[in-house]
């Protein structure tokens, strides 16, 4: 695994953002997206929503200065989530969970919470290399998939010391 550092997100990168949520086999592991991952318009506006939004942290995750995908954190119901977004190429080295590591350590919100798919095991290993633990189970619908999905809720919390 290559220097992996986050970085905010800025408008050079929307390009490569929207070619890599545009993945059909990331959007399978995902499950939980877009409806229509080739409509440009409706992810410039989903993104640029998020981008104003003083309660979005969202980070460009690089590897050795390269883009390797993205990451966040929000407020969704009043619960403090992340998640994380990498193209297929920084897939299973090592790259979310430092990149997690690192949002974690910036995030000072406990507990954080962060939803996947049952059936991304690569999600739940980088989740639980961070130390978060499941705490629920339910169906839910999966719109890039069109069908609903199993989603297991992970969260991270504060340590006892």
């Amino acid at each position: 695994m290559g220097h992996i550092e986050l970085r905010d997100l800025d408008d050079d990168d929307l390009d490569a953002v929207f070619e890599m949520l545009r993945d059909p086999e990331a959007i399978a592991m995902a499950a939980f997206t877009a409806r229509d991952a080739a409509d440009r318009t409706a992810f410039d506006e989903w993104i640029a929503v998020r981008r104003a939004s003083p309660d979005v942290s969202l980070h460009v995750i690089t590897e050795r200065g390269g883009f390797a995908g993205t990451i966040a954190a929000f407020t969704l119901d009043g619960d403090r989530e992340v998640t994380f977004w990498l193209p297929r190429h920084a897939w299973g080295r090592g790259v979310a969970t430092e990149a997690l590591r690192l949002l974690v350590s910036r995030e000072p919100t406990r507990p954080l919470f962060a939803r996947v798919a049952a059936h991304n095991p690569g999600a739940i290993a980088v989740l639980e290399h961070n130390g978060f633990t499941e705490v629920s189970r339910d169906v839910a619908p999966a719109p890039g998939l069109g069908r609903d999905v199993e989603e297991i809720v992970y969260t991270l919390v504060p340590t006892l010391e």
